[in-house]
């Protein structure tokens, strides 16, 4: 592979209410293609926030290592994951595992943990028969649209994530935090910033506190940076929400997020939320072979519904550690 790295790019397709989409002819050579272009290719990504390239031809885990490789960015493992996903090997991981018939809603990857990854890297190894493809939407202007009592609120208190850790729904502690040692969990929680309780019947409950609004290292730009609505009870289908309420308790939810300060968000605060995202989404159908490169800090990113088989694979990359917020970590004992 060139040392250089100068190789120009093809010129970008821009179309309104799409990503930029990049056409590459690697000749078979998706990483050498990708390395020469890696410095032009980053510096895009980071200007449009999403680059979609299309014409690589990835069809497996192990290619797609190899072009995140070239890109010259280093993978991230993930930590307090959500819902357990399938571990292809040198950090490429299967998609989050949510309900083909549902959406996944507007989030930015790990915004809730200090260390999160600054890109992320989805390929389309088989695209479905309809549906499901991947939106971005630009977290600058999404910051801009809301209400700004809203945003000043949340930028002064930040927001929480309450997590009950119930062996039902989600991922559990050991799958979350990479080990089933409490003390090993709770050594983490206090490098992280986490408050932590473990139940008299051993089931863990963990609060956090973090910025909701971020600027971007490469230009101070502010963007809306987290998963407040996401992560939150409203943004649930009101079936499983129901049942999750009856079961568990208001308080006792596999997560939730509130403002900073422990206030509820309400119905229509998430609504506001998804709405303003859902107005400034675009999207592009997935086509096999296709590598979406995410600014993870400028774009935010969501999937739709699909039907038939959908193969996407995913390797977050380039880790950013922040300081978080001042917070006092407190814990029952193990």
């Amino acid at each position: 592979m060139p040392s250089t790295c100068t190789a120009p790019l093809p010129d970008l397709e821009q179309r309104p209410g799409r990503p930029a989409l990049l056409p590459a002819d690697p000749g078979g050579d998706a990483p050498a293609w990708v390395g020469e272009r890696r410095h032009a290719l980053r510096a895009a990504v980071t200007e449009h926030g999403s680059v979609l390239v299309r014409g690589l031809g990835l069809h497996d885990a192990s290619g797609t290592a190899a072009v995140r490789d070239a890109l010259g960015v280093p993978p991230m493992p993930e930590r307090e994951t959500f819902a357990a996903r399938q571990a292809y090997g040198d950090g490429v991981l299967s998609a989050t595992p949510w309900p083909p018939n549902q959406p996944m809603c507007m989030h930015h990857e790990q915004s809730y943990a200090q260390e999160f990854p600054g890109l992320m890297l989805f390929a389309c190894l088989a695209a479905p028969d309809r549906g499901g493809a991947t939106g971005v939407a630009d977290a600058g202007a999404v910051l801009e649209a809301l209400p700004a009592a809203l945003t000043d609120r949340f930028e002064r208190e930040g927001w929480l994530l309450t997590r009950s850790f119930n062996g039902e729904i989600g991922a559990g502690p050991a799958e979350a935090f990479g080990t089933g040692d409490r003390p090993a969990i709770e050594a983490y929680c206090r490098a992280n910033a986490i408050r932590f309780h473990w139940s008299p019947e051993g089931e863990l409950r963990t609060e956090q506190l973090r910025d909701a609004v971020r600027r971007h290292p490469a230009d101070g730009r502010r963007s809306w940076f987290n998963q407040i609505a996401f992560l939150n009870e409203w943004t649930l289908a009101p079936e499983i929400r129901e049942y999750l309420v009856e079961e568990y308790g208001p308080d006792g939810l596999p997560f939730n997020t509130r403002y900073g300060n422990g206030e509820p968000l309400t119905e229509n605060v998430v609504r506001l939320i998804n709405d303003v995202y859902e107005a400034h989404t675009v999207r592009t159908p997935w086509e096999s072979g296709d590598l979406l490169i995410v600014d993870n800090i400028r774009s935010a990113h969501s999937r739709e519904p699909y039907e038939g088989p959908r193969d996407v694979v995913v390797a977050p990359a380039a880790p950013v550690r922040t300081a978080g917020r001042s917070t006092t970590v407190e814990g029952t004992p193990s």
